[in-house]
């Protein structure tokens, strides 16, 4: 009997000689490299014929053994067919084995077998299955070894060239043997091996390389071979207990490689599903569950692989992972995200997935509710998750919930609030996840194809009404009372809370409340119509909770339309694509007020961006283009009918690209004819007018619209429904603009005479109103200018009569004077000042169209030139046909030596600068009626006080006043002053908007002139009016973006409008500084440091600048450009004593995104803001700064930053403590200059007190002297006296001690004093005083 065979480390290991275990091992092993190849051959036949010939155990005998190990390490050395032979023997014998093992079983079970003699049997059978396991998988190894190692194989190339019958082909072999040893673990293996578990290092081998084959990303691409591996680590996993070990191989595969997860993942649920046992992936879930979170923090790589693999577990096992949910879900509050967008992942799946089970008990089905519910439950709550990636997948998987209709009603008003309200999120990607989610609940909504909400509030009101009917007429039954109330059902806002009692199945969309919806939907008009009886209480009453939701879930929809226009003004292509997207959902289900925004996309046309302009033309393709061509007009009509002078130049254009697709057809051409001409019942007035619009706009791609159509143009448009319709004839004299040459010589020769007395008398005449004659008579003067061979001569006609009609005379030298003479007489009827302003509007009107009539007239001359240039050129090269030619351009030629090419340029350039000259001129000339009108113009806009009186006059005058200034350079410099006086001062806010719009234009035709007046320009953007500083951003932008004016200077003025109350005009100003920094190296970056000092010195308040300089720093993008305002931005602490101004450099230096470079110019400059440190502000805004590059910084640069904080900290102490110290300084010495006040005070009351007792004591002795002269003088003796003198000397001691008491109250110790010092003393300690 041969040595049991062990399984070795690996297959060199065979060698090792093994005395004292008693094993199978290789005793001579055999270099079959030394052999040739026809001996080769001979060598494997003979190991072949061996193996084939003998028994199934012969492969343990010695010999044979030693011989199929050589081979088997010789393996590659092999030719193909030595290949072939070797692994089909191997592999026959192997599977003859298989069977053999159960026949063992039968065996046994007979009585007259010996024992010896079958555990003889069993242990060959046992050696002979390890053996040939042991060759196989080693054959397996190597073989795809080398072909990883040798892809370009010169034997397989050569071996696919001969096409032999037994030639080598491995991928084949591969599965077979894979197939094999996956069969070998299900037979009889405890039979085998004599217990219950096979051998340790027979399982041990097999998970082993069963798992190394794994990393091979080739081998997983044969299905064959892959299947095999699954069911190889299923078996182990499962059966034979190798669950730990399979875990722990398993997650190392998923950590390292991307490609296993779904392999492996397969592999587990086949297990689960095949042998019932869902161990592997038990435990697999716990290890996960076991995992710390922060250990997913520091691998991200591995923690998106342990993410993808749970997700797809989920989706495989959804019941046994929904059983081990809770083992998952306190990874939700881990700092990984990846984890986190996984578990919302998994959630999501299970409830797709997990709860499906309709046959289960009563019991399990509640409890199958209640888990689903609180799955729902987190992912709402998981809506507000820090990490935008999160928050995006959250939305992502509402969005799949509700595709498959796994939303309950009594959810859908909530995820839809979640949703809106996610609109505004910060993060691009989460607002492209909720406008998607968003989509998709329109289009899945359970509540019906329409979701007015006066449908719904009407069809709700019948429905309480059936309701009150039905419980008025309930009887007192006994089973009615025993029915469930409203409340068990529905909650306070209407929605369903039990999912049992809802009659909606959601995933057909088939139940009682959807398909009545669309029934029911009715218009107001049909308030009174009949409800269908449901002829059940309860389902009236489920009815009315889903309409109360379907209410609710409109009236959500149509309070976030507001923010979907805002979106669409965004800098994200995909937050205005969807946008446009959800607009046009919500039109298709007439959400309210979805059509007005969905009109705001119009100007979006004008896009650069492709992936827009394509989402704006095919939203207007799907919405206006019927199926219809007379219903296509009628929607294009509307929308031009109701579009302002924004919209109507969007529509222009994308009329113009549709007509030149074909994507408006003749077919809708025709219609719009129709619509013009009245041929369409019920057509009015105001849709003919629009038909002719869009017509027009048509017609700028294809002029051949309107050439055949001339007739009614001119009959319809000028008619009588011109009176009715004003905008009609401005739309007629349009549409004769767009007339082609040929049509335009047509019309003339035809009607030419009655189309120009048509256009006089709409500009002379009265019959239209003055709203709209200002603008019907700018078009026909248009017009007149467009097709006129001669229009100056007809337009010096139509000025004098306009001047006629307003004056009875037509000097203007007269008028002139009655001007100067201050003349208010001339202008006291309404309708003279009426017909003065439409004369100074065609007069300047008219002017401008001559101005640009010449330069048209210098431009034809030049293309005619051009022209001629380049035939002469081509006569030049080509070759000569004779003398003229040649003669003519040796004429040419010397023209050209002789500088008269360029004369000739230069005398078309001053005839034409004459010629602009004399459209305004100083009204010398009689003829020239324009220039007569210029300076009486100019004295009419300055008598201020007629001004305030008529300001109808004032918008007209100034109007004129500036296209005449437009004009001329010399009125232009001489009126400015004038200009910028009645834009600062007019009390009109239309006068103010034209004349800041006349600015921009003066800037682009006189930049020299207006350069001095930059800062008043800018000064527009102050204007109290609303209209005025849209009008100024505007101008400004136009003129900045355009290289027309310098940004330098004045651009916080345009900054600080970001903060305007106005939000259209705080989108512009964005759209703008959004704009400009696309410009070269981003001009923002330059202009930053000037705009943050302006702005610190104006009285903003601090959330005003916060948001700005916010703003303004997140348009700068590179990293070099932030790194370099790091030290701009800290250069500017430098002197600074101002807070305010300190904290507002610290904000901004917080918002800049710091680099590692950026970083340590911050540190580098310590020493230039340390001073300022000790402000609270100034420091949260360096710690903020401090926590960015914790987050992003590198190991090295945190320890860096982290001493770094120190510093700050230790310093903001210092500096705090000596703030304080000073502080407490200054109170002292002011306390002590109080003191030497006070001191100095009492001084000076002391003396004074001495010197008034000084004159107190000299005036007594003197009156003693009187008095004894006077007794002496009456003869009086002084001994009769004695007693009268003791009496007053008492009574003056008495008063003397009691002045002297009430002294000593106040300051009893310095009084004494001064009362004993004499002068001298008193002077010594003042001065000792003023000393201290």
């Amino acid at each position: 009997m041969a040595p049991p065979f062990i399984f070795p480390p690996n297959l060199q290991s065979l060698e090792e000689d093994c005395e004292e275990d008693d094993r199978l091992t290789v005793h001579k092993p055999i270099n079959i490299s030394s052999f040739s190849p026809s001996e080769l051959e001979e060598f494997v036949k003979g190991v072949s014929f061996d193996l084939s010939d003998k028994e199934l155990f012969c492969i343990e005998e010695q010999d044979v053994f030693d011989q199929v190990y050589s081979l088997v390490k010789g393996f590659s050395c092999l030719t193909p067919a030595g290949k072939f032979n070797l692994v089909e023997t191997l592999r026959s014998n192997f599977s003859v084995l298989l069977p053999n093992v159960d026949s063992l079983t039968r065996v046994s079970q007979g009585q007259d077998v010996e024992e010896v003699s079958l555990i003889d049997r069993v242990a060959s059978h046992r050696n002979a299955f390890k053996i040939y396991t042991f060759f196989l998988i080693h054959i397996v190894l190597i073989e795809e070894s080398n072909a990883v190692s040798s892809q370009n194989s010169k034997v397989v190339a050569n071996s696919r060239k001969k096409h032999q019958i037994n030639s080598w082909s491995w991928e084949p072999q591969r599965g077979r043997i894979l197939n094999l040893i996956a069969n070998s673990l299900e037979i009889n293996l405890p039979l085998l091996f004599g217990s219950s578990d096979p051998d340790d290092n027979y399982l041990s081998f097999t998970v082993k390389n069963a798992f190394s084959m794994f990393e091979n990303q080739t081998l997983l691409k044969d299905s064959e071979s892959k299947d095999a591996l699954c069911r190889i680590i299923g078996i182990c996993a499962t059966r034979y207990r190798y669950t730990a070990q399979s875990c722990a191989s398993i997650l190392h595969l998923v950590h390292k490689y991307d490609f296993v997860i779904i392999h492996l993942v397969d592999a587990v649920a086949r297990a689960e599903k095949k042998y019932a046992d869902g161990s592997l992936a038990t435990s697999l879930i716990r290890e996960f569950g076991r995992t710390n979170p922060k250990n997913y923090m520091k691998d991200t790589v591995g923690a998106e692989n342990i993410g993808r693999f749970i997700v797809e577990l989920a989706d495989k096992l959804p019941k046994l992972v929904s059983i081990n949910i809770g083992l998952l879900v306190p990874h939700l509050g881990g700092e990984s995200y990846k984890i986190r967008n996984a578990l919302v992942g998994v959630l999501g799946k299970l409830i797709l997935k997990a709860f499906k089970d309709v046959d289960s008990e009563e019991s399990s089905k509640t409890t199958r509710l209640r888990t689903k519910q609180a799955m729902l439950d987190i992912l709402v709550e998981r809506c507000r998750d820090v990490s935008a990636y999160t928050r995006s997948r959250v939305m992502q998987v509402w969005t799949e919930l509700c595709e498959e209709y796994s939303i309950s009603i009594g959810l859908w008003n909530e995820v839809s609030s979640v949703a809106s309200g996610r609109l505004e999120d910060k993060s691009a990607i989460v607002r492209k996840s909720a406008l998607n989610l968003l989509i998709m609940m329109l289009q899945h909504n359970p509540f019906g194809p329409q979701l007015r909400v006066s449908s719904f509030e009407a069809t709700l009101e019948q429905y309480k009404k059936k309701l009150s009917e039905l419980e008025q007429n309930a009887t007192s039954d006994s089973v009615l009372d025993e029915l469930p109330s409203d409340n068990d059902n529905c909650n306070g806002d209407g929605e369903v809370n039990d999912i049992e009692a809802v009659a909606v199945s959601q995933e057909e969309q088939n139940s009682v409340t959807d398909s009545y919806l669309s029934g029911v939907d009715i218009d107001n008009s049909q308030k009174d119509a009949c409800v269908p009886d449901l002829g059940n209480l309860e389902q009236t009453r489920a009815l009315i909770a889903s309409l109360q939701a379907g209410l609710r879930f409109s009236k959500c929809i149509s309070a976030m339309l507001p923010t979907l226009v805002q979106l669409m003004a965004s800098s994200s292509s995909s937050d205005v694509e969807n946008s446009i997207l959800l607009l046009m959902r919500c039109k298709q289900f007439q959400i309210d007020g979805s059509e007005n925004c969905l009109r705001k996309m119009l100007p979006l046309v004008f896009s650069q961006d492709k992936s827009i302009y394509e989402a704006v033309e095919n939203a207007f393709i799907t919405i206006y283009i019927g199926k219809s061509p007379e219903e296509t007009a009628k929607n294009i009509i509307h929308v031009a009918l109701d579009s302002n002078i924004g919209d109507l130049a969007a529509l222009e254009f994308i009329v113009g690209a549709l007509v030149s697709k074909g994507d408006i057809t003749s077919s809708t051409i025709s219609a719009l004819w129709d619509f013009f001409c009245f041929n369409i019942s019920g057509t009015t007035p105001n849709q003919s007018s629009g038909a002719l619009s869009v017509l027009c706009m048509a017609a700028k791609s294809s002029t051949a619209v309107l050439g055949s159509h001339i007739q009614d143009i001119i009959d319809i448009g000028f008619g009588r429904w011109a009176k009715s319709e004003p905008l009609l004839a401005r739309s007629a004299c349009i549409a004769l603009q767009r007339l082609s040459e040929e049509d335009k010589k047509k019309m003339l020769s035809n009607n030419g005479s009655r189309v120009f007395g048509i256009l006089e008398s709409l500009i002379t005449k009265t019959w239209l109103s003055d709203n709209v004659w200002y603008a019907a008579a700018a078009k026909a003067i248009d017009a007149l200018y467009a097709i006129h061979p001669t229009p100056e001569a007809f337009a010096a006609s139509i000025v004098k009569k306009s001047l006629s009609s307003v004056f009875n005379f037509s000097e203007g030298d007269s008028l002139e004077n009655d001007v100067e003479s201050d003349k208010s007489d001339v202008l006291n009827n309404t309708v003279q000042v009426a017909k003065l302003g439409r004369y100074l509007f065609v007069v300047s009107h008219i002017a401008l169209n001559q101005l640009v009539y010449i330069e048209s007239c210098v431009r034809k001359v030049q293309k005619e030139k051009a022209k001629k240039e380049k035939l002469i050129a081509e006569g030049q090269n080509s070759v000569c046909r004779g003398e003229s030619n040649v003669d003519s351009s040796k004429d040419n030629g010397m023209s050209a030596e002789l500088g008269l090419a360029a004369s000739d340029d230069q005398m078309l350039d001053s005839l034409a600068e004459r010629t602009e000259k004399e459209i305004i001129a100083d009204g010398s000339n009689d003829s020239n009626l324009i220039g007569c009108c210029a300076p009486f113009l100019s004295k009419i806009c300055r008598n201020f006080s007629l001004m305030q009186k008529y300001p109808e006059l004032q918008a007209s005058g100034m109007l004129a006043l500036c296209r005449f200034m437009i004009i001329d350079a010399g009125f232009c410099e001489a009126n400015l002053q004038l200009l910028f006086t009645v834009v600062d001062n007019a009390p009109s806010e239309i006068v103010r908007s034209n004349c800041t719009i006349a600015l921009g234009d003066l800037v682009v035709r006189f930049p020299n002139l207006l350069e001095p007046w930059t800062e008043k320009v800018y000064a527009r953007l102050r204007d109290p009016a609303v209209s005025v500083r849209k009008n100024a951003v505007l101008v400004l932008s136009h003129l900045i973006l355009n290289d027309m004016m310098k940004v330098k200077g004045y651009i916080n003025e345009m900054a600080t409008r970001l903060e305007d109350e106005d939000e259209r005009i705080s989108n512009l100003v964005k759209l703008f500084f959004h704009e400009l920094s696309k410009k070269g190296s981003n001009p923002i970056y330059n202009l930053l440091p000037d705009i943050l000092g302006k702005l610190s010195n104006e009285n903003l308040n601090r959330e005003s600048f916060c948001n700005i300089m916010q703003f303004l720093i997140n348009s700068i993008k590179r990293d070099k450009q932030m790194d370099s305002l790091v030290e701009k931005l800290c250069n500017r602490f430098s002197g600074l004593t101002d807070n305010k101004q300190c904290e507002y450099i610290s904000y901004c230096l917080s918002q800049l995104t710091f680099t590692e470079k950026g970083m340590k110019k911050l540190m580098e400059s310590f020493k230039v803001y340390e001073h300022v440190l000790s402000d609270d502000m100034v420091l949260d805004n360096f710690k903020a700064i401090i926590s960015k590059g914790k987050k992003s910084g590198k190991q090295e640069m945190k320890a860096c930053i982290e001493e770094f904080e120190e510093k700050l900290t230790k310093y903001h102490i210092e500096k705090k403590e000596q703030e304080i110290t000073t502080k407490n300084a200054q109170i002292h010495q002011r306390k002590l200059d109080s003191l030497e006040e006070i001191e100095l005070a009492s001084i000076k009351e002391e003396e004074s007190l001495h010197s008034e007792i000084s004159e107190v004591t000299g005036d007594e002795i003197n009156g003693s002297k009187e008095e004894s002269k006077s007794i002496e003088q009456n003869g009086h003796s002084p001994a009769s006296n004695v007693k009268k003198e003791t009496e007053c000397s008492e009574e003056e001691d008495q008063s003397t001690a009691t002045s002297l008491k009430g002294t000593s109250k106040l300051r009893p110790k310095r009084t004494c004093k001064a009362v004993q010092m004499n002068t001298s003393t008193i002077a010594k300690k003042a001065n000792g005083t003023r000393k201290r």
